[in-house]
């Protein structure tokens, strides 16, 4: 099938679009994977529940508020994405406390457990929320588009995700570079030894960011509603794709999973269109695994000193 140069433009611009939200929410989790993966080291195989688990919270504060009060309903996505975070940094602090700290150094059996962890979780919502997917009503003002031209419509939805991954990713980066925590978090990952030498606690840190990681992933969540309806299993579809983000952008590197976020996103939303099934999936990844083999360390790899 043949396009004329302008449906071309107006596919690329829709699609791009497209891309957008999912790049966001490629983008929100595979902040929080490259922090926790970057610090600790850790392959969290239940990052996408925890992103389950912040969409949920989405889903019940709307039925909440939906049931009991409804003047709130213009109000209560934001206060719910708020809590989503919350929720899902206290449920990653514990997980942390409780499992992950003694398996420091051992990653086959911190990527089992955390793949038991997520297995447990699944069962969790299926039990508590049923099998089938469920949606939140969003606000009227997420509802909608906006053409700039006559040919092209832009969800209005997206643009929001799209400012709150911009959001969450200009505080993350104010977070690790102009505050002291983010300081001793830098620093435990350039030399763990040495930063404990002079009085950091390392496990705090650890801790803390195991946490704030997850918490990232709740925020993903929470976006993650406002483009498609949750299900037990709804983590577990995008934890492949945050996972390609954070190595081919680089474990450890923010700005690099900005850029590999941006560009799978983009890649799989333009060649979705113009090939059938998973194909555009497929060939992304197949990219991906090109440049890999010429740069296994990723886009913007980290300079680490010490272990």
């Amino acid at each position: 099938m043949s396009y004329s140069w302008a449906e071309l433009r107006d596919i690329f611009v829709m699609q791009g679009f497209s891309g957008i939200s999912l790049f966001s929410v490629l983008l929100l989790m595979g902040l929080g994977l490259a922090l926790i993966f970057g610090q600790m080291g850790v392959i969290n195989m239940a990052h996408g529940e925890f992103m389950a688990l912040g969409a949920y919270t989405v889903y019940l504060c709307s039925t909440l508020t939906t049931s009991y009060f409804p003047a709130f309903m213009p109000y209560y996505f934001l206060i719910a994405i708020v809590l989503a975070f919350l929720i899902c940094a206290a449920l990653g602090a514990a997980v942390e406390w409780l499992m992950i700290r003694r398996l420091y150094h051992r990653p086959l059996d911190t990527l089992l457990a955390t793949w038991g962890l997520s297995l447990i979780l699944q069962q969790t919502y299926r039990s508590i929320f049923g099998a089938r997917e469920v949606s939140p009503t969003l606000p009227e003002w997420l509802m909608g588009s906006f053409k700039p031209t006559a040919t092209i419509d832009i969800p209005i939805n997206g643009v929001f995700v799209l400012g709150l991954a911009g959001f969450v990713t200009l505080g993350l980066m104010v977070f690790m570079f102009k505050t002291s925590f983010g300081l001793r978090l830098r620093a435990t990952v350039q030399n763990r030894k040495m930063s404990g030498a002079v009085g950091i606690n390392t496990e705090r840190i650890d801790r803390l960011a195991f946490a704030l990681g997850c918490g990232i992933a709740g925020i993903a969540g929470a976006a993650f509603t406002t483009i498609g309806s949750t299900g037990p299993d709804s983590g577990s579809r995008y934890i492949v794709d945050a996972f390609l983000v954070v190595v081919f952008g680089g474990a450890a590197s923010l700005f690099g999973s900005i850029v590999s976020a941006l560009g799978i996103a983009q890649a799989q939303s333009i060649l979705e269109f113009f090939l059938e099934g998973t194909k555009g999936k497929v060939a992304t990844l197949m990219v991906i695994v090109v440049i890999l083999m010429f740069r296994p360390q990723g886009l913007f790899p980290s300079k680490v000193r010490g272990s």
